[in-house]
């Protein structure tokens, strides 16, 4: 989850050497506005929650799903009630010391499995599933596909999601700590620091399979699942609606990145950390094969980015097509939007305190989760 900051404001320290810079993009205009056709941009609560840390749908099911950080899944019924019976109670196995807990939440793209990532009581980080139908989860069906030690309490990753290519996505952080003491950002032998790719199956004797065009399948030096590799915290990313993957990478003491990568360019690709917290020298050279954000804001502004989607749904016209982020500390909400090779944060007229996740609906409307209890869907005055 987003890390904690500490009471005195102040993060982690770098190594006093921040004045390289990595590869340029063409340099986006970093300063918010306010455009009158997102004045009408609000906020409408549609539940308060313990905790709530992310939010799913199945196919075909108009309900919303709800996870806790503490480790029970919610529904929320269509009527905007919440169910009084749990979908999914973790509780006696989750860890919900700092950033640990139950992190991200997905159903399989035919809605028969459901997907939960979680700190185990030691701090592990478990990928496990469970078949579903109508009537509700069996617990007697679950497989644990994949479990990655966590050597910190913090930067354990969040966000599970299938792609449009029908494969499981899982970011992890780079393990803890400040600045990356083991260096996991910039190796690929370890899954730590990377946004995996899987095949998750439903057989708990063969729990998943390695998609064929995995970009590091044959290196001795690299772990199968890795599809993209150098980030600090990826606590949330999305896929638009054309393939590309947008990634929010936590900062360390300086910079927050949005990373953005078209479809057909994100298998293998290095996002910089720990060399670079964004386009800012972090400790040593940027890799020759560095991928910098397309966008980045500065610790004055925040200090903790929630990555979100692209809107596309229908209740704010103005909005379509823009990708929706926030920071969990600041509150603040944006548009981010591109013009050429410009890009440009719009802020939007909302806040939401400590902002922990975004999520949208199987209408693309969209909604955002405070870890103060507050469900909120998006809506035009």
């Amino acid at each position: 989850m987003p890390p904690q900051v500490p009471e005195s404001g102040q993060r982690d320290e770098p190594p006093t050497e921040t004045t390289d810079t990595a590869p340029q993009p063409a340099q986006p205009d970093t300063t918010p506005v306010d455009p009158p056709s997102l004045e009408s941009v609000v906020l409408v609560e549609i539940a308060f929650l313990e905790q709530p840390l992310d939010l799913s749908t199945r196919p075909g099911d108009p309900r919303l799903y709800v996870a806790q950080k503490g480790g029970i899944v919610r529904v929320l019924e269509a009527d905007g009630t919440v169910a009084s019976d749990a979908f999914l109670d973790l509780r006696d196995r989750v860890s919900t010391e700092s950033e640990r807990g139950l992190l991200g939440i997905t159903f399989a793209p035919d809605g028969e499995r459901f997907y939960a990532h979680f700190s185990d009581t030691s701090g592990a980080g478990h990928l496990t599933s469970w078949a579903v139908n109508d009537a509700g989860i069996d617990l007697a069906s679950e497989i644990n596909h994949l479990v990655v030690a966590q050597p910190f309490s913090n930067h354990n990753g969040g966000r599970i999601t299938f792609g449009p290519d029908g494969f499981l996505y899982w970011g992890l952080g780079d393990g803890g700590s400040n600045g990356d003491p083991a260096g996991n950002g910039q190796n690929r032998g370890t899954l730590l620091g990377s946004v995996l790719r899987i095949d998750p199956l439903a057989d708990a004797n063969v729990p998943y399979r390695i998609p064929p065009d995995n970009p590091f399948i044959g290196d001795s030096n690299a772990r199968d699942e890795i599809w993209i590799w150098g980030l600090r915290n990826p606590w949330k990313f999305s896929f638009d609606s054309e393939g590309g993957i947008w990634i929010g990478d936590v900062g360390q003491s300086a910079l927050e990145e949005v990373d953005y990568l078209p479809a057909g360019t994100a298998a293998g690709a290095n996002l910089g950390w720990n060399r670079f917290e964004g386009t800012a020298r972090f400790d040593g050279d940027p890799p020759p094969d560095m991928v910098p954000p397309v966008f980045e804001y500065d610790h004055d502004t925040g200090v903790s980015i929630t990555s979100g989607f692209v809107y596309r749904g229908e209740a704010i016209p103005a909005l379509r097509g823009a990708y929706v982020f926030g920071d969990f500390s600041a509150g603040f909400v944006a548009a981010l939007t591109q013009n050429g090779d410009a890009w440009s944060a719009q802020l939007l007229p909302v806040e939401v305190p400590q902002l922990a996740s975004f999520a949208e609906d199987q209408n693309g409307e969209l909604y955002a989760l405070s870890l103060s209890g507050s469900v909120f869907r998006f809506a035009s005055s």
